[in-house]
């Protein structure tokens, strides 16, 4: 295996850690509109994803230094073409990190509830965007001779690529309404289980026409295994849902979404980006890639940096594992 194939598995690992840790946290920002009934259970919800969120994101830098550093000309097509959906995705991500950060620096309960609201908003958005923007990889853009994208921003909205945002959005609210379920007690806790089975049943509909037509249009044997283990993935968390066996349950929403991902992927290789206007314009893992000697110094760096952040954050993790109910949070002043 040549050193750019190595590095475009690296990279779909690294968005499917994405998407598995901050998918949760994005779930959760939307259930303190959806699941919340008060202000407490809003502090609750927002307490579950605090000590992690911003350790999630690292994915998300990381994800996009090694698409940088490894195959500049994906990088390049990809930022300039989407340059809006991403820029909206990243203002997105500011605002939410200022909002987690604002939220109770003041007592003032318009400022708290403005604050929970850009926080609701600025979870949804990137959930849904997210879908929008693989969906458009997978399927391909206007891309040039040039190795330009030459479409517009319209050209980004289209019924599959729509699709593919209505399933990361449901997959990922499910994914943190499960996380919920496993982080909280009392009556929050059940409703939050209720409202998983609401949600998977929806979102099984949604990721089984999404991926059964990305099978259809781009797949291969490899990315039909891939589909099966996330359909398989995400009736069995359904079924652990309904059991409520918890940790089950976010283990399988979890492989749902590292299946489904690699299933993208599966359909995309040996393209990192196709073009729809002719198949030569294709950007592949070969001549969108960095240098051999560049591949390989990453391949040493990230050897070495990559175990230390499995570390540090899963003791993360491990120190804030503990269930949390409206009885842990503290009157306001």
């Amino acid at each position: 295996m040549e050193l750019h194939d190595v590095w475009f598995v690296l990279i779909a690992v690294l968005w499917t850690g994405y998407f598995f840790l901050e998918g949760f946290d994005f779930g959760v920002g939307v259930l303190t509109k959806l699941l919340a009934r008060n202000r407490t259970e809003k502090r609750v919800l927002i307490n579950t994803i605090g000590p992690v969120w911003d350790g999630n994101e690292v994915w998300l830098l990381t994800a996009g230094g090694a698409t940088f550093a490894a195959f500049p000309e994906w990088y390049a097509t990809l930022f300039s073409g989407f340059y809006l959906p991403l820029l909206i995705i990243l203002v997105c991500l500011i605002v939410r990190g200022v909002a987690f950060e604002y939220r109770a620096k003041r007592p003032e309960e318009k400022w708290q509830r403005n604050w929970e609201e850009a926080i609701f908003w600025t979870s949804l958005i990137p959930a849904f965007l997210w879908g929008v923007a693989f969906g458009n990889i997978v399927r391909g853009v206007k891309i040039d001779a040039h190795k330009e994208y030459v479409g517009t921003f319209w050209d980004l909205l289209n019924v599959y690529s729509i699709l593919g945002g209505l399933v990361t959005l449901f997959l990922f609210t499910f994914h943190g309404s499960v996380f919920t379920s496993l982080k909280t007690v009392g009556e929050i806790r059940e409703r939050s289980r209720a409202l998983a089975l609401k949600l998977g049943l929806v979102t099984a509909v949604l990721a089984l026409v999404f991926l059964i037509w990305t099978q259809v249009s781009r797949g291969d044997t490899k990315s039909l295994v891939a589909m099966v283990i996330a359909v398989v993935a995400l009736l069995g968390a359904l079924a652990a849902v309904k059991a409520g066996r918890e940790g089950w349950s976010f283990a399988l929403s979890g492989i749902t979404i590292a299946a489904a991902v690699a299933m993208l992927f599966l359909t995309l290789f040996p393209n990192v980006m196709p073009s729809s206007l002719h198949d030569e314009w294709n950007l592949t893992v070969s001549n969108a890639s960095s240098s051999p000697y560049t591949l390989k110094i990453m391949t040493w760096c990230a050897g070495i940096a990559t175990p230390v952040v499995l570390l540090y954050q899963g003791w993360t993790y491990w120190v804030f594992r503990k269930r949390i109910g409206t009885q842990h949070i503290a009157d306001a002043h």
